[in-house]
């Protein structure tokens, strides 16, 4: 058939061109984005420098001599960026940590001897559970927020079935294993770690963040017992454990809550720690710390982490959390109706400014302590006493005992898996036409790769 001059034919894009059109515009894009932001960290890098060798005081041939020594590190880190880190270039020592996604393994790098936290997640699960979204988010903020408030992440890589975050090791092991190992913990102890946890949720706020997963699991602990905080997969996209409808069928599962509520403290705290750590390794989640107005379609803000603080307060100094049930939708009741239900055990007496704290961190979200900034909790009574500005650098209230560099004795033990054995090819699922979503998740820290073979000090010998 003649085309006549000027005419045009339009074809349907087939889904497969489509997705390649995608992956072509995101690796142009991710490519000429990543050449912006190394030029401009290599800058900020530079100006550090000059900034500390000012503060310094430092002579001109000094001043020449660090910059050439920097200028070296920069070489060495474009370099090392370009080669390729993989599960090769680490040595698995042991399993410390398992989730609905993957697992948490202690690894050390075979060139500089460094010791790592492995996170592996499964692609295949995070595509069918749609946890793609959060998985980014937690690489992107991980990327980002590089203070002493949040644990660093060195290097991610991904092979054909895995996605790999390589993070600093924090052999203090989690706040839900600490407070499972003691009924409860003392004021004094209760507010050194509340004030850590308001600055490191602090230092997220600024960075304009919302974590919205704020429990005792996701606040670790590092070799002098500082908390740092973890786990920003929830920091975008919302996941089942936050979703109302997750909770509301109740009808299949009448509140069995009948024994549970006549229990005395002591009890109800045995009954939490049993089937806790279950509640920690399922997909489901809890919803014992996520605050009521997460559950609503209303919409919520960065004051919801306030409230889950309020809630592992509680649980320091009483032993359980404060709405914690036999199952999760009779939990899921007693969040939305804490006004009935969160009560203070009278055989666990707890000081009256311990009290008014919890009970101003649980509240509606426009009266919670915490709206009008975070200098309002800082300046609370409970707080009394606190140096806020030095408080990382001052005994913990309860030191941690490390006696090497690998030590893991305040992690759980975990039974090996096969989560990186070699999968033969016959079995192996063909993700490679989805892998395009997790396109540019490597990154490489420049610390990471410019300390070559040098060992935290507080992890030499003398130190331990």
């Amino acid at each position: 058939m003649a085309m006549t001059a000027g005419t045009t034919t339009s074809f349907p894009m087939s889904n497969h061109t489509r997705e390649r059109v995608t992956v072509a515009k995101l690796t142009l894009e991710n490519f000429y984005s990543n050449l912006i932001i190394q030029h401009e960290e290599r800058e900020t890098r530079q100006k550090k420098l000059e900034v500390a060798m000012e503060e310094e005081g430092l002579a001109d041939e000094e001043k020449k001599l660090r910059r050439s020594q920097h200028a070296r590190k920069e070489t060495e880190f474009l370099r090392l960026k370009r080669t390729r880190l993989g599960l090769d270039d680490f040595e698995s020592l042991k399993v410390i940590g398992r989730g609905a996604f993957g697992e948490v393994r202690l690894v050390q790098k075979k060139d500089t001897g460094h010791i790592y936290a492995m996170k592996i997640l499964r692609k295949a699960d995070m595509l069918e559970k749609e946890q793609v979204a959060h998985i980014r988010a937690e690489r992107d903020i991980l990327v980002e927020a590089d203070g002493a408030w949040v644990v660093k992440m060195f290097y991610s890589f991904q092979d054909k079935r895995n996605l790999y975050l390589i993070m600093e090791f924090l052999p203090g092991g989690d706040m839900m294993t600490l407070l499972m190992k003691k009924d409860t913990l003392s004021e004094e102890e209760t507010q050194f770690y509340i004030s850590e946890t308001v600055l490191a949720i602090d230092a997220i706020h600024q960075l304009g963040f919302i974590h919205r997963d704020i429990k005792p699991d996701n606040l670790l602990l590092d070799a002098k017992g500082h908390v740092k905080l973890s786990d920003f997969g929830l920091c975008t996209g919302l996941k089942k454990a936050h979703r109302t409808e997750f909770y509301r069928n109740l009808t299949h599962n009448p509140p069995s809550d009948f024994s549970f509520q006549n229990m005395n403290s002591k009890r109800k705290a045995e009954t939490w720690k049993k089937n806790r750590r279950q509640l920690a390794y399922s997909t489901v989640g809890t919803p014992d710390y996520i605050a009521p107005e997460v559950f609503m379609q209303t919409g919520y803000n960065k004051l919801c982490d306030w409230w889950s603080l309020g809630v592992i307060m509680y649980e320091m100094l009483i032993g359980y959390p404060p709405f914690c049930s036999e199952t999760p939708q009779e939990t899921y009741r007693k969040v939305m109706n804490w006004k009935e239900t969160l009560v203070f055990p009278p055989e666990v007496p707890i000081s009256e400014k311990a009290k008014d704290l919890i009970l101003r961190f649980c509240t509606d979200s426009e009266n919670r302590i915490g709206s009008n900034g975070v200098e309002e909790i800082k300046s609370h009574p409970f707080f009394e006493g606190v140096d806020w500005g030095h408080i990382r650098e001052r005994p913990a209230a309860i030191p941690i005992e490390i006696k090497s560099i690998d030590d893991t004795s305040n992690f759980d033990e975990f039974p090996e898996s096969d989560i990186l054995q070699p999968v033969p090819n016959t079995t192996e699922p063909d993700y490679k036409s989805k892998d395009w979503v997790f396109l540019n998740y490597t990154y490489k820290r420049f610390e990471g790769l410019t300390q070559r073979g040098s060992i935290p000090t507080y992890m030499k010998a003398g130190n331990l």
